[in-house]
This record gives C-alpha cells, sequence and structure tokens, in this order.
C-alpha cells in the first residue's frame, strides 16, 4: 500500500510539473550586432524575465539574418528601424515623412506576419561624420560640401562597415545622389563600431556613423548635414511576431512602456555607457529598467 500510494504522489508530482512546464511563458528575444541593439535586447530581457517568461537573448545577427529568423518563427521579437524594413526588406526607395514610412512598413509587414508596435523618438539613421576640428578647417559643413571638397581633386579616407557599403540606402547611393566618389583605394571597410575608432585616432578623415550613438558627442564629432535628405527615417521600435502576439498579448503594453520611454538623447547615453564608460551592456540594462521601475 506504502508503495502504491508513493508511486501515486510520484505520478501527481511529474503531472503537475510537466503541466507547469508546458504553461511556462517563453519567448526567443532576438537583436542586431551593434552596441544600441544589445542594450535594447537586453532590456527586453530583463524585463521579461522579472515578468515570469522564459527568456532566449539572441544577438548579434546581421539584419537581413533577425529579420528572416522573425518570420521563420525562430525569433519573436526584437527592435527593428523603419527604414531598415522600408528599403531592406521591402525594396521601397521612395522618399516617405517618419510617419509615411511607419504606416507603410506596419501595413507590408502585417502581410508577413509582423506587427509594429508603438515607435519611439529615437530615430538611429545613417549619419556621415568628422572631426570637428578638421571639419571646420576644410569648411565642409554637409554632404554636399564633402562631395565639392573631393570634386575639386582633394582626397579623403572613408570609414565604414560591410552592411553599409552594400545596402542600397547606404554608401554606393549616397555617392551617386550627390555626386561624388571617395574612390576605392580610399575605403577603409572595418567591423560594426570600429569606425568610431578609426576617425576619432585620425586614422580615417571621414567616417560611417549612427546618429544616436554616444560616441558621436564624447569624441566630439561633427556629423554633416544630410542637406539632399538621403538618409530616411530609422525610427526605433519594438516588432512581434503576430502569433506570439496572439498568445502574450499583455507584451503589446509592455514593449510599447518602454519605446515610450526611448528618444535620441536617452539612446546616445546608453550607448555611451557601454562605449565610452565601457559598461557592460547587460548592466546598463538593468541600471535602466531599475531606474523606470520597469520590473
Amino acid at each position: 500500500m506504502r508503495v502504491s500510494r508513493w508511486l501515486q504522489i510520484t505520478t501527481f508530482t511529474l503531472a503537475t510539473t510537466m503541466a507547469s512546464l508546458s504553461m511556462a511563458k517563453s519567448v526567443v528575444v532576438g537583436g542586431k550586432n551593434f552596441t544600441e541593439q544589445f542594450i535594447l535586447s537586453e532590456i527586453t530581457s530583463e524585463i521579461l524575465e522579472n515578468k515570469g517568461f522564459d527568456v532566449d537573448t539572441r544577438t548579434g545577427m546581421g539584419s537581413v539574418v533577425v529579420r528572416q529568423a522573425q518570420e521563420n518563427g525562430q525569433v519573436d521579437l526584437y527592435w527593428e528601424y523603419t527604414g531598415t524594413s522600408l528599403i531592406t526588406y521591402n525594396k521601397i526607395d521612395e522618399s516617405m515623412s517618419p510617419d509615411e514610412t511607419y504606416d507603410t512598413v506596419k501595413e507590408l509587414d502585417a502581410e508577413k506576419g509582423i506587427v509594429w508596435l508603438e515607435p519611439s523618438q529615437a530615430n538611429n539613421t545613417y549619419a556621415v561624420a568628422m572631426r570637428r576640428a578638421d571639419a571646420e578647417e576644410k569648411g565642409i559643413h554637409s554632404i554636399s560640401d564633402l562631395a565639392d571638397y573631393i570634386n575639386a581633386g582633394n582626397t579623403l579616407s572613408f570609414a565604414t562597415d560591410a552592411e553599409f557599403a552594400g545596402r542600397p540606402d547606404g554608401l554606393r547611393p549616397m555617392q551617386e545622389l550627390y555626386g561624388f566618389e571617395f574612390g576605392r583605394p580610399n575605403l577603409k571597410r572595418m567591423g560594426t563600431g570600429l569606425t568610431y575608432q578609426a576617425l576619432n585616432e585620425e586614422q580615417v578623415d571621414v567616417a560611417m556613423v549612427f546618429s544616436t550613438d554616444g560616441r558621436v558627442p564624447a569624441f566630439d564629432f561633427y556629423v554633416l548635414e544630410d542637406d539632399k535628405q538621403f538618409f530616411p527615417s530609422y525610427a526605433l521600435a519594438p516588432v512581434i511576431h503576430q502569433d506570439t502576439l496572439a498568445q502574450y498579448p499583455e507584451l503589446e503594453e509592455i514593449l510599447n512602456n518602454v519605446s515610450a520611454l526611448l528618444d535620441d538623447q536617452t539612446m546616445a547615453q546608453l550607448n555611451a555607457e557601454v562605449d565610452v564608460d565601457k559598461k557592460n551592456a547587460r548592466e546598463v540594462a538593468k541600471e535602466f529598467v531599475q531606474k523606470h521601475n520597469l520590473n
């Protein structure tokens, strides 16, 4: 009788455990391979873990890779940029306002099972920067000025990462619109994030940067005016697979609450804590979550 009773208890315990496991809330949080994305992924994971989710965080992916992973259901949610979806994923090069860009990608991506939640005020667009003293000395304040300087027979070296060099809203189309070329020998391709170091250490004259990167103000870079408005809006927003949202509808409010806290200045500060102050992205994320009572 004791053995039978023990078996009943053991069976009940196992059944209860299995049921609990099957009911566990589980999500995969994706992220790209640069500082801002590492921070956002960690912020998202920290909040969701605090709210009882079992989180698998997968960062360090390229734009196309993380997008395909989400379309295939391998990534549940991550933070994306409206301009990237418009141009890279949906192949639209038409000039649009920020609101038009968001509305367009929201509609087009819905057809692919991807839901755009509320956009933040952070617009992490690509930009072209120089050392401030160098830009002032050469009289270069806009990309048109840069084009005129090079077309006058001057040579400047340019630091770019591989993605910007090959994007449809990247280096080649930018040069075509502004009517100049750095010239192949003057292009210095390097890993994402190293363009800032190369410019700061005077290894190059001009560099590709992101507008919300904390190293831009920290290193006193001068961001050239995009006077022909080549770069589209890159508003930052959480994107989630529609099946995941249907399963966990509470994620919409959770992620929108984070989005409402983000703007250019906030993102630049967070990025600087990692890239300039050398803090760990997870540490920065935890401090952000605690500061804003997002537990």
